[in-house]
């Protein structure tokens, strides 16, 4: 493959097998082959983003690009895939024969080099040895002696993944700690308040119990109360979240998703958080003595 930095899309000079390797689909139209290669034909292949940037909702296969003032035909559109473990835009990409990189685009100082070649192990097992089988392969290729350090360099992407997947575990823990320590708190403050409204509504629990009222409704009383604090706080969070996320989607590169599980979720939380903070003070109410009750003041 030949890559430029130098663009604001990524080119890719590559060979057919590419796609197979990434496990890349095409959404529509077909790739170049071989032939293309070997006649360094101006074909490409556009990415989702760059579809969208140049022909928004229209089909471009069969259409014309320009690339450093040359047409190439697009003959087929990748599928989506998204963002890589270095955060980079996948889908800002093109796709062009690797020979067409070479001597119609970024030019080469020695023909028929490349920057960097990606290979596709056929189970994980295989991977260490097939790592080894590579190195000596590339070290013959380029005459290396024995004694001589390697002048290229192997990256197991398996590796990187990992890595990326325990930086992402540790995050996520993180965040939710986070979030326990801000429900912690949320749920105290809930207590305090209907600590402090049993005891300013004494008297009244007292009335209430003296003309029939029986603790069990005392007690979904102030439940309700408690879980209505819960919900009220739910929604204005909701709310802020949804609302920031649609800013930061709005002036940020970044895709927010929000999905009507998390809101339940949200919700269904702050029930708990409710109840479970809300059952004390609750319980206390539904226990006072209606002769004290009505004796506070």
């Amino acid at each position: 493959m030949y890559q430029s930095a130098n663009w604001n899309v990524q080119i890719i000079g590559t060979t057919p097998q590419y796609l197979q390797v990434r496990d890349w689909v095409l959404e529509s139209g077909f790739g170049f082959g071989d032939s293309d290669v070997r006649g360094s034909t101006r074909v490409a292949i556009l990415g989702q983003t760059v579809v969208k940037n140049l022909f928004g909702d229209e089909n471009p296969v069969g259409k014309t690009i320009r690339i450093k003032q040359s047409p190439y035909l697009v003959v087929g559109v990748l599928g989506a895939k998204g963002q890589s473990l270095d955060g980079r835009d996948q889908d800002d990409t093109v796709l062009v024969p690797v020979s067409t990189a070479q001597t119609k685009l970024f030019g080469s100082q020695f023909k028929g080099t490349v920057r960097f070649i990606m290979v596709e192990a056929s189970s994980e097992e295989v991977m260490p040895k097939a790592e080894k089988e590579m190195v000596q392969l590339l070290r013959q290729r380029h005459k290396l002696r024995e004694s001589a350090e390697d002048d290229f360099s192997i990256r197991n992407l398996t590796a990187l993944a990992n890595t990326a997947a325990e930086t992402t575990k540790a995050m996520s823990l993180m965040l939710a700690a986070i979030a326990s320590i801000s429900l912690l708190v949320g749920g105290i403050g809930i207590m305090n308040i209907m600590l402090v409204s049993v005891t300013e509504r004494t008297r009244e629990i007292g009335i209430r119990i003296a003309i029939g009222a029986r603790q069990r409704e005392i007690l979904v009383q102030f439940l309700l109360e408690a879980l209505m604090i819960s919900i009220i706080g739910c929604l204005i969070g909701v709310g802020l979240g949804v609302g920031g996320a649609m800013v930061a989607e709005k002036f940020l590169p970044i895709k927010a998703l929000v999905t009507q599980n998390s809101i339940i979720i949200s919700f269904l939380v702050a029930t708990g958080v409710g109840v479970f903070f809300g059952f004390y003070p609750a319980y206390k109410a539904s226990k006072l003595e209606p002769i004290e009750a009505l004796r506070y003041q």
